[in-house]
Parts: C-alpha cells; sequence; structure tokens
C-alpha cells in the first residue's frame, strides 16, 4: 500500500494463453484476500468475473505472438473503488459490443463487464503499442 495516496496495487505480467487469463483470475482473488475481501465474498466473485472476462479478450482479441499482457489491480481513494485494468499488445482492436447471435457461445464477456463493474472504457492513448480496459467496482469495507 502506498501510504501517501492511500492506494494499493498489484501488478502481474501473464503469457497471452488460456493459463496465463486463468492465472489472473486466481491471483486477483488471492490479492483480494489479503487485502481484506476473502474468497467467496460478492466483491471477490464480481472481481473473478469481471478479470476473467477482459483476461479472456485480451488473449482472444488483443494477442500478438510472443507478447504477453498485464493485470493491474488498485484500491482507490481510500478504499471506495477498485479499479481492475487488463492491457495488451493490439491498441487497434478496441473492445465494442455486440449484441450476441441468440444461440451462439459467445460474444456476451462486455455484456456482463458492463452489468458488474459500475463504469469501464479503454485507454490506448498513453502508449501507442498497448491499450487498457479497464473497470471499477465499489468496494464494500474490508472483512480483515
Amino acid at each position: 500500500m502506498n501510504e501517501q495516496t492511500g492506494h494499493s496495487t498489484f501488478r502481474i505480467q501473464l503469457s497471452a494463453t488460456p493459463r496465463g487469463a486463468r492465472l489472473a483470475r486466481r491471483l486477483a482473488v488471492a490479492q483480494l484476500d489479503v487485502w481484506g475481501w476473502p474468497y467467496g465474498t460478492p466483491v471477490s466473485d464480481t472481481v473473478a468475473h469481471l478479470v476473467a472476462e477482459l483476461a479472456a479478450n485480451a488473449i482472444r482479441h488483443g494477442r500478438v505472438r510472443g507478447r504477453d499482457f498485464r493485470l493491474r489491480l488498485a484500491v482507490t481513494g481510500h478504499g471506495c473503488a477498485l479499479r481492475i485494468e487488463v492491457t495488451d499488445p493490439r491498441p487497434e482492436r478496441l473492445p465494442v459490443v455486440r449484441r450476441a447471435a441468440p444461440a451462439g457461445e459467445s460474444g456476451r464477456g462486455l455484456l456482463l463487464v458492463a452489468a458488474l463493474a459500475e463504469r469501464w472504457g479503454t485507454d490506448a492513448h498513453s502508449d501507442p503499442c498497448s491499450k487498457t480496459v479497464w473497470c471499477e467496482v465499489p468496494c464494500p469495507p474490508r472483512l480483515t
């Protein structure tokens, strides 16, 4: 935790593979547990879903052979919000919410992100070689 700003952050670089995406979800909920939101709590479950969707999109739509993706979690504003960021090396492929086919097996990830997060968006302007898809959820009081 950064005592000057009141922010807690967690960052990790992971392989752009299904295994990397699973690891992102597991590490995210483990970090929340360290920060005081135990496994199985509503905020932990919500973050697990959000990280899973954003990481899956990064490896499916943002993958460049030989390049990883990054996960960053931040508790901001003295615990008022939890920000999830997933950065991939495809700045030209911005996420688009589309209507999925009723019988389709994919295409609903960003709808889920929009439903679970308080707000979400992209940042493709700070680095010409990558983009970040982020979302924020309000944080209840910590349990530990």
